[in-house]
């Protein structure tokens, strides 16, 4: 029986830390640079860098986490797991689109991946419902600086998941 290869896992921070809770991404990714992560795991604030973030996980990633806020109707500071399906993915970029390479989020940076042929085995988004992100300003509300620990442990046990063959089995 051969051995496995290590299952490579990229966590992405997003968000803009100028627009409040948008920095959410961010606080995740700068409290996983304390914690002690297994070799596997990489872990970058891509911020508004979304053409920087298509462009890591084309790298060839198995499994990618991304961290960032989602207007989902909850209360603020509250979590979610979603997990992105490939087939529901548009690929490509309509002739005449442009790309801003400072403002991509999640959806377009998934569409440039799938439209290249990068996509990752498995693809986590782990979100915050936010309490503001309209207005600039700086720092996060206290309900969604609260939620910042809690997803740093789901963000950890997604990683363990991920590591194991049987996360990429089909279902």
């Amino acid at each position: 029986m051969t051995a496995q290869r290590p299952k490579r896992i990229l966590v992405a921070g997003i968000g803009n830390a100028w627009m409040m809770d948008d920095g959410f991404g961010s606080a995740v990714a700068e409290r996983l640079g304390e914690r002690e992560l297994p070799s596997e795991a990489a872990v970058f604030d891509f911020g508004t860098g979304g053409l920087d973030l298509a462009y890591e996980v084309m790298r060839g990633y198995d499994g990618l986490i991304l961290v960032d806020v989602s207007r989902q109707g909850g209360e603020p500071g509250t979590l979610y797991v979603m997990e992105a399906d490939e087939a529901d993915v548009e690929a490509g970029i309509e002739d005449g689109q442009v790309i801003n390479p400072h403002a991509m989020d999640p959806q377009t940076v998934l569409r440039f991946v799938k439209s290249l042929g990068a996509w990752p085995g498995k693809v986590v988004v782990i979100a915050c419902e936010p309490a503001g992100v309209e207005e600039m300003g700086l720092g996060l509300s206290s309900e969604v600086e609260a939620a910042v620990d809690r997803a740093v442990d789901l963000v950890l046990s997604t990683i363990e998941q991920l590591r194991s063959d049987a996360a990429y089995a089909q279902e």
